[in-house]
């Protein structure tokens, strides 16, 4: 006799055919995870302050992914230069290919925020990120309280001096609002010290070059000068680029990039008041999912970190967070 052809091998053929079937129907059966596709745009391609926040959004994006069930994608289309025209236009071009939010540094608030905010009118939220358009309507603004930023880094400075001195300052962009408020919180601090003369806020185009060519302009017309505040840290962002010896004259500077580390280790700067870059990507995709997928607005429009401070003391520890931030 056949034993499939038994009442008990029919049932264990019928019983092994269902569990053929199952996996495919619970397949079909599946809904797909939810997709949203995040736009990213920095101020520029080559800037590893931008190329952290990057790092930090891809890791956000596949930490909440794999928290929610969903699929977040990052699409990065920062400007090889600085240029807030060209930023303008890829949030258009985003809007256009149907991004579901939008993650900005605003190279100038005033090219951007009409840009912002047809994007939000299309139902598509943004977030800034160390760089705001404060008129516009963003959902969120992250990174530092840049007025508290400038006048931390003149109160560093004139710490180091003792209360007395003559200092000058250098910052970027003058378009830029969060610098334009940093120059305005060093200015505010220097009026509470009598004794230390504030010859200016120099601007400059962000470029190491012209940074350290402002400096140098600005020695050689001032050799009193005893601090320098580095309200970015441009200028360190190539090598030797402060001639005088270490010690000789202080400087604090905002930022605590890697190739500013070694300034701190060789004497020539000695405090960096560093951001939490990786955390800014992090957070804006953060953000972005809690509006999109859970409807969920954040507690308050300006996110503001704290500041932290890099000495000689503790530089080698911090260095090792770029292992992390930094794309491998």
């Amino acid at each position: 006799m056949n034993p499939t052809s038994t009442p008990r091998g029919r049932f264990f053929r019928l019983l092994a055919s269902v569990l053929l079937v199952l996996p495919a129907l619970a397949f079909a059966g599946a809904a797909p995870a939810k997709t949203y596709t995040i736009g990213m745009i920095g101020k520029s391609q080559g800037n590893q302050f931008f190329q952290a926040a990057h790092a930090g959004a891809l890791d956000g994006a596949k930490e909440l992914g794999a928290k929610y069930g969903l699929n977040i994608k990052i699409d990065w289309r920062t400007p090889n230069e600085e240029d807030a025209q060209k930023q303008a236009e890829t949030i258009e071009q985003l809007v256009l290919a149907g991004a579901d939010g939008i993650i900005v540094s605003c190279s100038d608030a005033n090219k951007l925020t009409d840009a912002i905010n047809r994007a939000v009118a299309r139902g598509i939220p943004v977030v800034t990120f160390s760089g705001d358009a404060p008129s516009s309507k963003r959902l969120v603004s992250i990174g530092i309280d840049d007025f508290q930023c400038g006048e931390q880094t003149f109160e560093e400075l004139a710490k180091l001096l003792n209360g007395r001195g003559v200092v000058a300052a250098i910052d970027g962009n003058p378009n830029a609002s969060n610098l334009q408020q940093r120059a305005a919180g060093f200015r505010a601090a220097a009026k509470k010290y009598p004794n230390i003369k504030l010859l200016d806020v120099y601007y400059h185009k962000e470029t190491p070059q012209d940074a350290v060519a402002k400096i140098e302009q600005v020695m050689q017309a001032n050799p009193d000068i005893t601090g320098w505040g580095f309200l970015g840290g441009w200028p360190m962002y190539t090598d030797n680029a402060l001639k005088w010896a270490p010690g000789t004259i202080k400087a604090v500077s905002v930022d605590a990039m890697p190739p500013q580390l070694p300034y701190v280790r060789s004497g020539h700067v000695q405090l960096l008041l560093g951001q939490d870059v990786y955390g800014y990507g992090y957070r804006s995709v953060e953000r972005l999912i809690d509006k999109l997928h859970f409807k969920k607005d954040p507690a308050k429009v300006d996110e503001a970190s704290p500041l932290v401070a890099v000495t000689k003391a503790n530089v080698e520890a911090y260095a090792k967070n770029w292992e992390k931030w930094l794309p491998k």
